[in-house]
């Protein structure tokens, strides 16, 4: 080979080699830690550029651990954690890593016990010690050494990443990357397997089921109710319209609740207080109501202003509360955004359809009781007593 090739060629090496990051070529075998510290185990973490070092210790079941993000950025945050309940952040025992006020690498360990955490300062449902954060030529290592038992020898994996703003921790990306970063972890054989983000199917239909029933079906049914009762010719088929759909969403949200009690029980650990309470107390009303189209009094009985009370009080709080753990479950199930704007905009609709004929329903009442006025007065003027003296 001609020497000015080679010289090319070995130039165009070297550039390459230059303009690859780091990050994309390093192992966990081949990087050596500032301490000298030597670990029997480690693994490539499949994403988020991170790496996981570890020395199992039988006698005592303790695990030292090293977990190493290369490419750490000064003003994020960085978590790694078991998770004996599932391959989520929810549920997670986590160590955390950051820098501090004073621009210094700070550890300590959090538990992640909601879909927004506070990130504080917390104990662990196991023992931590030796934890310490190091940074160092741009990784960020959390050191510690875990004292494990039979449910953590063999346990699922998270780690993750997020940007803060100030001291505060903010939420992390939802990208591909900081979705799959899961997995299994087994101290004793030194194996560590890639997971992927729990399959959110059995989520989706929950959330869907329970988005038309009470999110839907419920508001239109309260609209068909209010509003044409109004109109003579709509008379009873107003009423069969609205129990058809009221029943058709208690049957559909029904449907919905059970999905929801199903995914709790398969969800040890994982609780989600707020949306809970608000399902039980809708499910509740929902029920109530049934049992109130069971007892309706006739219209001219004694009772039935005391029924329409309860009918409509107990109607108008299952709506609201509705919407609200409609929003919860949104912020819990975390969709595209763009199915939390599509069902806004069903919202807006709806309301706007019904302060629209809330106007114009107002006005044929009024219309109708000034008429009723008008043929009274006039009856009373013409009539028998119109000739009295």
């Amino acid at each position: 080979m001609d020497r000015s090739l080679r010289t090319a060629l070995f130039s165009c090496i070297l550039l390459l080699s230059l303009c690859v990051p780091s990050s994309l070529s390093q192992t966990c075998s081949s990087y050596t830690f500032s301490s000298n510290q030597v670990f029997s185990s480690c693994s490539d973490l499949p994403v988020l550029s991170s790496f996981l070092y570890w020395n199992y210790h039988p006698s005592n079941r303790t695990a030292d651990i090293a977990f190493r993000k290369s490419g750490a950025s000064t003003a994020n945050w960085y978590v790694w954690s078991l998770n004996p309940s599932g391959q989520q952040m929810m549920g997670s025992q986590a160590l955390l890593a950051f820098h501090n006020t004073s621009s210094l690498p700070t550890a300590y360990t959090t538990s992640i016990d909601s879909m927004s955490p506070s990130m504080q300062q917390s104990n662990l449902s196991f023992q931590v010690s030796n934890l310490r954060a190091e940074y160092t030529s741009g990784d960020m290592i959390i050191f510690a050494t875990l004292q494990l038992d039979d449910r953590l020898l063999s346990t699922n994996q998270v780690w993750q990443e997020g940007p803060m703003s100030g001291a505060t921790f903010t939420a992390h990306s939802m990208d591909s990357a900081n979705k799959a970063s899961v997995g299994t972890i087994n101290f004793e054989t030194g194996t560590t397997v890639a997971g992927t983000a729990r399959s959110s199917s059995k989520k989706n239909v929950h959330g869907v089921l329970n988005a038309v029933s009470w999110g839907v079906l419920m508001p239109m049914g309260i609209i068909i109710a209010r509003y044409l009762k109004v109109f003579e010719v709509a008379n009873p088929a107003w009423f069969y319209l609205h129990a058809a759909c009221q029943s058709s969403a208690y049957i559909i949200g029904v449907a919905g609740w059970g999905t929801g009690l199903k995914l709790g029980s398969d969800s040890p650990g994982i609780k989600y207080s707020k949306h809970r309470n608000i399902g039980i107390t809708l499910f509740c009303f929902a029920t109530l109501q049934v049992f109130a189209l069971l007892l309706r009094p006739k219209p001219d009985h004694k009772y039935r202003l005391y029924w329409n009370i309860y009918h409509h009080s107990i109607g108008y709080a299952t709506i609201a509360l509705s919407i609200v753990n409609i929003y919860e479950g949104f912020d819990i199930l975390d969709p595209e955004k763009k199915w939390k704007k599509i069902y806004t905009g069903i919202i807006i609709f709806l309301g706007a359809v019904a302060a629209l004929l809330e106007v114009f329903t107002w006005i044929i009442v009024i219309r109708r009781k000034k008429t009723a006025s008008f043929d009274k007065h006039a009856n009373g003027t013409n009539g028998t007593n119109g000739y009295s003296a």
